[in-house]
């Protein structure tokens, strides 16, 4: 399982718990499936309603992976986008905020510092959370 994961559940998870739609953009395939399952699983009395960038039910679901650029484009909800990429997310300037998981390998890591001097020199606020010292 990716190292990143389970704190990205949580967050959905709190975002689904105050009824605030997000926007999960997560390019690699293995890490999509993962958090499908981990989404449907999260809740021993229901899940987590969400559903894949190329469902017919994105307009309808608070909750959206979106696999590549094009399902990105297709999430109706402008607040919330969750990065789960090792690369700055396509069209990331027009949700109100950003989360960055960062993970605690080597390269993933190193990436996700070049993609913080990239928000700061624009201008973008960055805050961050050690998922190091979190329990999954």
């Amino acid at each position: 399982m990716h190292d990143r994961l389970p704190y990205a559940t949580r967050l959905i998870a709190g975002a689904w718990a105050q009824k605030k739609a997000i926007t999960v953009y997560a390019p690699d395939p293995s890490l999509a499936q993962q958090l499908d399952q981990m989404l449907w699983a999260q809740n021993s009395t229901g899940f987590i309603p969400h559903c894949m960038g190329d469902s017919p039910l994105v307009a309808e679901t608070p909750i959206l992976i979106a696999r590549n650029e094009g399902e990105l484009e297709r999430s109706t909800q402008d607040q919330r986008l969750l990065n789960l990429s090792n690369e700055l997310p396509p069209g990331f300037a027009r949700f109100e905020s950003l989360v960055e998981v960062v993970s605690q390998e080597d390269d993933i890591r190193n990436s996700g510092r070049e993609r913080v001097r990239f928000y700061r020199e624009r201008g973008y606020d960055v805050q961050f959370k050690d998922i190091g010292s979190e329990s999954a």
